[in-house]
């Protein structure tokens, strides 16, 4: 947009809990420029003035690992959440396989929209569409583009099902990562689902392409006990260390799940700088348990970030997270709770998200890329760290404006390049047409 873009009278959060008030934030280009006291900065002709009225302004959220398509065409159903993770998986990929790119598109636009209505400016997706890789990815990064969300999004590539050859989707996933290596929005990132479903062939291509095009990988890591003992039956070795040798750990690389790991492991992970993805709420509902592939993870220190699976939105995520934490924090295996929850919110998905587009990000402070929520919320001014507690009222709050890359995407609580409602309605006819298909009524498997 030209001219400034200038937020007046807004609170700033920091992650240390503290809040400053009667603030004027600046934003020229995809740029913060300047954040002042508010009666430092006057209006001037040209500027798109935002009116904040004490509201709480904060950087923009960022879902580390996300199904934008799988999590609504596979929803989860009581029916088969109780059922062995292979079946779950392949019930998966049985609706995956079928999908078309106009269907892609429709589904994707409308959970991208939906996710900046809820002040997500990032999302880390894993797509799973066999039968048209390269175009369903491109597809999903003009959705992106056109409706102002970041996203990094890759192919869940695998091997073993019938007429999808693992290695020749890596290949699609590589040529679109290739041409959006530069992407102003949208970014690619090689991917694969998992250990337990990646012959070594999809390993060598997915490690070869990642370091050729020097981008990250996206991949399920150590997802459960099923994933851990699958691969170990396969390969005679752990999960980690088979990723570790086919080159797919590494800075800008995000692991999910991480339930099955040993410290050691936890350790290399952390060394290598591989985003640690916790999905806290599925762990509770898929595998049980309030705190499954926490604890290795935090004592080790990894860089940590939250992701939804594509159901649910990141604030429930961070609320079963707070639970698990709490309940080693009270067994006196972890010592700071609170700034945990601004790790998993900032910290490490704001790194990542630096390493993929090159500028600072994660704050609200001069020089650091203008991806930004303002909600309708005031917050009191803050004397000691009440990071949590902060937190778990934002969850509850409208966002009113989200800003990505320096431009509006929702104002005063409107997405501003589609029609909301338009876009809900394609995308339900699209998962429809695949329920058709494939003899279903709805959805059924669990968000992986």
């Amino acid at each position: 947009m030209e001219g400034r873009l200038l937020l007046k009278n807004c609170s700033l959060f920091r992650a240390d809990g503290r809040v400053r008030s009667g603030m004027s934030v600046v934003v020229q280009g995809n740029v913060i420029v300047s954040v002042v006291p508010d009666e430092q900065m006057p209006v001037r002709p040209g500027d798109w003035e935002v009116k904040c009225g004490a509201r709480l302004l904060t950087s923009g959220l960022i879902d580390c690992h996300t199904r934008l398509v799988g999590g609504p065409l596979t929803p989860w159903a009581g029916d088969m959440l109780m059922r062995p993770f292979l079946e779950r998986f392949e019930e998966e990929r049985a609706l995956e396989k079928t999908l078309t790119v106009a269907e892609v598109e429709a589904i994707t636009a409308f959970s991208i929209a939906r996710n900046l209505r809820l002040g997500v400016t990032m999302a880390v997706e894993h797509l799973h569409a066999p039968s048209c890789v390269e175009a369903a990815l491109e597809a999903q990064a003009g959705a992106a583009e056109r409706l102002g969300m970041r996203l990094v999004n890759s192919h869940s590539s695998s091997s073993g099902l019938a007429g999808f050859d693992g290695v020749a989707q890596v290949e699609a996933n590589a040529r679109y990562a290739a041409r959006r290596r530069n992407g102003r929005l949208a970014r690619g990132a090689i991917g694969v689902r998992g250990s337990f479903c990646a012959d070594d062939e999809v390993l060598r291509a997915a490690g070869r392409a990642k370091e050729e095009l020097s981008v990250g990988a996206h991949f399920g890591l150590a997802e459960n006990d099923d994933d851990l003992a699958i691969t170990w039956q396969r390969t005679n070795t752990r999960i980690v260390t088979r990723f570790e040798s086919f080159g797919l750990l590494g800075g800008a690389s995000v692991g999910a799940h991480a339930r099955a790991i040993e410290r050691t492991e936890a350790a290399r992970l952390a060394r290598s700088r591989t985003l640690v993805v916790l999905t806290p709420r599925a762990a509770q509902t898929v595998e049980g348990g309030s705190a499954l592939g926490m604890e290795a993870v935090l004592v080790s220190q990894n860089l940590v970030g939250l992701g939804s699976g594509g159901t649910g939105s990141l604030w429930e995520e961070l609320a079963a997270s707070y639970t698990g934490v709490m309940g080693l924090a009270r067994s006196g295996r972890m010592l700071d709770p609170d700034n945990l929850m601004s790790q998993f919110l900032v910290g490490g998905p704001a790194e990542l998200c630096s390493m993929i587009y090159g500028m600072p990000s994660g704050s609200v402070d001069a020089g650091a890329l203008a991806d930004l929520v303002l909600f309708d919320f005031v917050p009191p001014r803050e004397t000691g760290n009440y990071t949590a507690h902060l937190l778990m009222q934002l969850s509850q709050m409208r966002v009113a404006w989200t800003v990505v890359n320096g431009e509006v995407a929702v104002r005063e609580g409107e997405l501003l390049g589609a029609d909301y409602l338009e876009l809900a309605r394609e995308s339900s006819k699209a998962l429809e047409a695949v329920w058709r298909r494939a003899g279903v009524s709805g959805g059924g498997a669990a968000a992986s």
